[in-house]
């Protein structure tokens, strides 16, 4: 990095100086001349700069180029009290099911977040509660819901709504989902595209209300209510079908392409303030998927083992299989299997919270509700 473009500005004569002296980098001025010493030794006898000088400019440079510092256990403290901020007025990502909740740390707390598990086990369920969630209880935000596959389950939506239907924003909830078909890598980058542009103009001095101008060409035109909120969500359901073919035993660009556009995600999450879930499917873990609690799984996310660290959580989703030889179900959750199917909810991997561990749950009525 040149020193020109250090901030806050280098005095010109100091630039100039060091720059007869071959120093015109970071990399020059931190690393390969020495001491402040011994640079200002290699200035000219009449060169008016001081000593005091090039070491101030050294403690510019190291703070300009240096990554920020800051305590883990106040970063600790700074995520507690944004998750209990979050409880207390409603309107923070969560599932409704207290377990589900807690055992992921909080759907909002995360950046991106994976979501995966054999068909029937309610990926898209659970994704599409919380949407709804969020958007019944906070006028100010919407939800970007990326389908590539066209089943959007449309026909769910009368029962995960129902409980629903005291939340103060549950009459133009669905008006804020904005809804798009991507069956293809290239018109989900034009999505992403859209987004970034729709947050930089959000962003801008001048502002701009309209934030969905830009989104109006992909999304059905949205109405007055939703056209000044925020997006908080992005969801991609699901991003198997999108790298599953590009991926190949004899070539590495379907996984660069894969790499990638995960990075890309993260970015946009990092920059736009959201939290972006993507669901995946599986695929084959012979003998049996060691990130698993249970002895008996013997599926794992698809798209490869690289995939994994792509993300900040891999949420993994299966029916309970009654397996007393891995764990011991209590009395009550017991009872509830005779109600109907029950459902276990496994952190295969997290950045944010305990690996390993797992809770069970319930579908009732097209709900996700606890064990």
């Amino acid at each position: 990095m040149r020193l020109s473009t250090v901030h806050p500005p280098i005095p010109s004569h100091i630039l100039e100086a060091l720059a007869d002296c071959g120093i015109n980098s970071d990399t020059d001025l931190l690393f390969t001349n020495g001491t402040p010493s011994d640079i200002f030794l290699k200035l000219p006898q009449d060169s008016p700069i001081t000593l005091l000088e090039i070491s101030e400019t050294v403690d510019t440079v190291i703070a300009f180029t240096s990554a920020p510092m800051f305590r883990g256990d106040k970063f600790l403290e700074s995520q507690n009290t944004q998750w209990e901020k979050m409880e207390e007025s409603g309107i923070g990502l969560n599932s409704g099911v207290k377990a589900v909740d807690e055992l992921v740390g909080g759907f909002g707390t995360h950046k991106v977040i994976e979501i995966s598990g054999d068909r029937g086990c309610g990926k898209t369920l659970l994704t599409l509660q919380i949407v709804l969630r969020h958007l019944s209880s906070d006028s100010n935000s919407s939800v970007v819901w990326v389908d590539t596959t066209g089943e959007f389950p449309s026909e769910t939506l009368p029962s995960a709504m129902k409980p629903l239907s005291d939340q103060p924003e549950i009459d133009s909830a669905l008006e804020r989902l904005q809804i798009s078909l991507a069956f293809e890598l290239e018109p989900l980058q034009d999505i992403l595209d859209m987004i970034r542009n729709s947050y930089s103009v959000r962003s801008s001095p001048t502002g701009c209300v309209q934030v969905y101008a830009d989104l109006s060409c992909v999304y059905s035109r949205p109405s007055q209510s939703n056209a000044e909120s925020a997006i908080r969500c992005l969801v991609i359901d699901s991003i198997t079908p999108l790298f599953r073919p590009l991926l190949s035993v004899v070539s590495s660009q379907g996984h660069a392409i894969m790499i990638t556009f995960m990075r890309q995600l993260r970015a946009l999450a990092e920059m736009c303030s959201l939290t972006i879930i993507v669901i995946n499917s599986t695929s084959a873990a012979i003998p049996r998927n060691t990130l698993s609690a249970f002895t008996s799984t013997t599926r794992k996310p698809a798209l490869g083992p690289s995939y994994t660290y792509m993300t900040d959580t891999t949420l993994w989703l299966s029916k309970w299989g009654g397996q007393p030889e891995d764990v011991d179900m209590d009395a009550n959750i017991a009872e509830s299997v005779e109600l109907g199917t029950l459902f276990v909810a496994e952190i295969l991997r997290s950045r944010m919270t305990k690996s390993r561990t797992w809770c069970p749950f319930r579908i009732k009525d097209g709900v996700l509700v606890d064990a």
